[in-house]
C-alpha cells in the first residue's frame, strides 16, 4: 500500500530559523539535489558579527566544518545541553590551548584544518601519549587525563571539541586565550 503520512506526521515539516533547517519528508532525487544545494550555499555568520551562539538544549544543525573554519574565537560554545558541549576553537600559529586536565569530562577533537601536535599523560609532568595531527583527525582525551593542543602551522589550527558533561558554562565565548585565562 502506498499511503503517505506527510500530513499526518508532524515531524514531516520543516523547521527553519536563520542557521539551519531540518527537513523530514522525500529522501528521493529531489531531496538530494535540494539538500546538495541548499548546504553547499548555506552561509553560517562569522564571528566579527557575533550572530552564532549557543543554541543548547533545542535541536540544532549545523555544517561543523564550515563553522569551525569560519571561527576567529579562541573558544565558543555553539551546544550545551545537560549531558553534552560543543565549542568551536581556533588556535592561533605557535600557540596552545594549554596545559589542561578535566577531572570529570571525557573529551572529543576533530581539527578542521591546519596541523597540530597533542600530548596527552596522568600527570602534567608525564605526558607520555604524542602524536602529531592535521585536518581530518580525531582525538579522544579520557576524563582525569593532563592535554595540551599545539598549533604546529603555518596557518590557525581549528577545530570543534566535544565536551561530555558540559565544561564551560552556557553561551561561553572567549575571544582570545588571554580572555579564557581570566574567566578561568
Amino acid at each position: 500500500m502506498n499511503y503517505c503520512t506527510c500530513h499526518h506526521n508532524p515531524w514531516y515539516y520543516p523547521m527553519h530559523n536563520q542557521y539551519n533547517t531540518l527537513y523530514w519528508g522525500n529522501q528521493g532525487s529531489d531531496y538530494q539535489r535540494w539538500q546538495h544545494n541548499y548546504w553547499s550555499n548555506q552561509q553560517y555568520p562569522s564571528d566579527t558579527n557575533n550572530k552564532l551562539e549557543d543554541f543548547g538544549r533545542q535541536p540544532f544543525v549545523i555544517n561543523i566544518e564550515k563553522a569551525a573554519k569560519q571561527n576567529n574565537a579562541f573558544r565558543k560554545a555553539i551546544w550545551t545541553g545537560e549531558n553534552l558541549q560543543v565549542t568551536l576553537m581556533s588556535i592561533n600559529v605557535g600557540d596552545d590551548v594549554g596545559l589542561e586536565v578535566h577531572p570529570n569530562v571525557d573529551q572529543f577533537v576533530s581539527i578542521e584544518d591546519g596541523e597540530g601536535y597533542i600530548s596527552i599523560g596522568d600527570t602534567r609532568d608525564n605526558l607520555y601519549f604524542r602524536k602529531r595531527v592535521s585536518a581530518k583527525d580525531a582525538i579522544m582525551i579520557p576524563a582525569g587525563k593532563w592535554h595540551n593542543l599545539i598549533n604546529t602551522g603555518n596557518r590557525p589550527l581549528k577545530l570543534f571539541t566535544i565536551y561530555a558533561p558540559p565544561e564551560h558554562p552556557f553561551g561561553t565565548i572567549h575571544a582570545t586565550k588571554m580572555d579564557a585565562m581570566k574567566a578561568e
